[in-house]
């Protein structure tokens, strides 16, 4: 585990820990099944109990970690019934999203995703962790834009199994320039104001990694429950 940062004394420390922890585990740094310690989590946090559990607490909420009373509390595996879920949650409503953002006629906002697009490009092959930073700042702009903020909250908070799934195809050969493709399709789609294409360009560019499963499962069987 990378070392752990040190907290703002000046905020809630139990959010400090949870975003920490939720973190670590969405980039797989805690893989499914890792053990964690409560105890050994408030030492190196520096804290009591309390926020630990706190934080232990909404990662179980968010189906991300196993709490076994009295027992163990293990990072879970990913839940393929979840990750389905949290799929039909974010199709629902990115592709409102898409048509409403096709339909605006904002060219600077266009403009702005194309700019995104390239940096994306830029990162392809590089660095794992900015591409997928760049991935969601695009994602993040268009709910922005479509004036839903809160609602990539909602998805994000969902999608925990989806993301881990996303982390584990991310480095089969291509898929970082099928996620470009498929980001520069959808821009052009919204430039030309054609919602209909937009909304299929997205459609494609969100099934992607469910469409793999097979593949994934059998690279990390100890990883996905069947």
């Amino acid at each position: 585990m990378k070392t752990i940062p040190k907290l703002d004394r000046t905020r809630q420390a139990a959010p400090q820990v949870f975003g920490w922890l939720r973190e670590a585990i969405i980039s797989l740094e805690l893989a499914p099944g890792t053990p964690l310690s409560r105890t050994e989590l408030a030492e190196r946090f520096q804290l009591s109990q309390t926020p630990v559990r706190d934080a232990l607490m909404q990662l179980r909420q968010e189906g991300l970690v196993d709490i076994f009373a009295q027992h163990a509390t293990l990072v879970s595996r990913i839940d393929l019934q979840s990750a389905e879920q949290a799929q039909f949650l974010r199709c629902s409503i990115e592709l409102e999203v898409v048509r409403t953002l096709a339909q605006s006629g904002d060219e600077a906002l266009y403009a702005r995703l194309h700019g995104m697009v390239a940096l994306q490009a830029a990162l392809a092959g590089h660095s794992a962790e900015e591409f997928i930073a760049a991935d969601q700042a695009f994602h993040r702009a268009m709910y922005d834009a479509a004036g839903v903020p809160d609602l990539y909250e909602l998805v994000r908070r969902r999608s925990g199994h989806l993301d881990r799934l996303r982390r584990l195809d991310l480095p089969s050969q291509g898929n970082a320039e099928r996620v470009v493709g498929d980001h520069r399709r959808i821009v052009e789609a919204l430039a030309s104001r054609a919602p209909d294409a937009a909304q299929a360009a997205l459609r494609a560019h969100l099934s992607g990694t469910l469409s793999r499963v097979a593949d994934i499962r059998q690279r990390h069987p100890e990883y996905v429950t069947l």
